[in-house]
């Protein structure tokens, strides 16, 4: 274990996107950083910080207190933040890019690797890069979907639509629409009710469909916005347009499979006939750099 760091030490971080998902990136492998809310906020901020959906720390499991009973499972816990500096419980495209993260840095190469979150282990493969250079895609397998039924709305602009409750680890509002549009510029979070249904808040997906086991959607995300891409949003809309065009893989005993369109890309979701439910898509590095601490310090303006 590595000494606390100097609180006017320099650190490093990265960019990554994930379907335009994007993420700060905060390598910790000895869990000695001190990463407060107002830290991810800041650092996330598009005018006056780096920019970012989304923070993703990257701890050993073994040196976090919420992921040392995962260690024996998975070495890598991912630690994620949402743009607010709110705690999420998962993030589909983030694992894809805390997994292209570990690549990049060695630790891992291609093939299978589990990663721990708040929602449980995840397990990966990283696929092996194109004979033209191209980064191999990965998968991520998200765990079941659970359907905890009951009546749901959504409502944007004095419009409102029924919508499917969904849970991937995280909660999500399924509504089906004509026009994405309908969706309004999602500046604020949709409205929701009954007003009990998510008690901690909740992400919502907009979702038309494009042709056969293929639809498109925006996404609200709780903590964050309006986001180009939400990998546990494309699972829960999977499952809810699976169940709408009657198909449930636990049944027939046969994976079904949707392409899900994003604004920042094309995502393919599988529903395995055991439930898991497995994503596939791209995760790319961008940028590396440090921070400043004295910035990071400074009041903000």
């Amino acid at each position: 274990m590595t000494a606390a760091r100097s609180a006017d030490a320099p650190f490093a971080f990265l960019k990554g996107h994930g379907t335009e998902n994007d993420f700060v990136i905060v390598p910790d492998p000895d869990g000695v950083l001190d990463v407060s809310a107002a830290d991810v906020a800041r650092l996330c901020d598009r005018r006056a910080g780096i920019g970012a959906d989304g923070l993703l720390r990257v701890v050993r499991s073994a040196a976090h207190p919420e992921a040392a009973a995962l260690a024996s499972e998975a070495e890598w816990f991912m630690d994620y933040r949402n743009s607010d500096g709110s705690i999420a419980e998962m993030c589909g495209n983030g694992v894809r890019v805390f997994a292209r993260y570990l690549q990049r840095a060695g630790l891992v190469g291609a093939g299978d690797l589990d990663i721990a979150t708040r929602a449980g282990v995840r397990h990966a493969h990283i696929g092996k890069d194109g004979v033209d250079g191209t980064e191999g895609e990965i998968t991520v397998t998200m765990g079941p979907a659970e359907l905890p039924g009951g009546e749901v709305s959504v409502g944007v602009d004095g419009q409102t639509w029924p919508a499917v409750h969904v849970s991937m680890g995280n909660p999500h509002a399924v509504a089906f629409v004509d026009d994405l549009d309908d969706a309004g510029e999602l500046l604020r979070a949709p409205a929701v009710s009954p007003a009990g249904a998510y008690p901690n808040g909740t992400n919502v997906e907009f979702v038309v469909d494009r042709g056969p086991a293929h639809v498109a959607m925006r996404v609200h995300e709780r903590g964050s916005g309006e986001t180009r891409s939400c990998g546990t949003g494309a699972c829960a809309v999977m499952v809810a347009a699976a169940r709408r065009d009657g198909l449930n893989p636990a049944r027939t005993g046969q994976p079904v499979t949707y392409t899900v369109d994003v604004p920042g890309g094309r995502l393919v979701v599988t529903e395995r006939a055991d439930g898991e439910i497995e994503m596939t898509g791209p995760a790319v590095i961008l940028a590396e750099g440090t921070i400043d601490p004295s910035w990071l310090a400074a009041p903000s303006h």
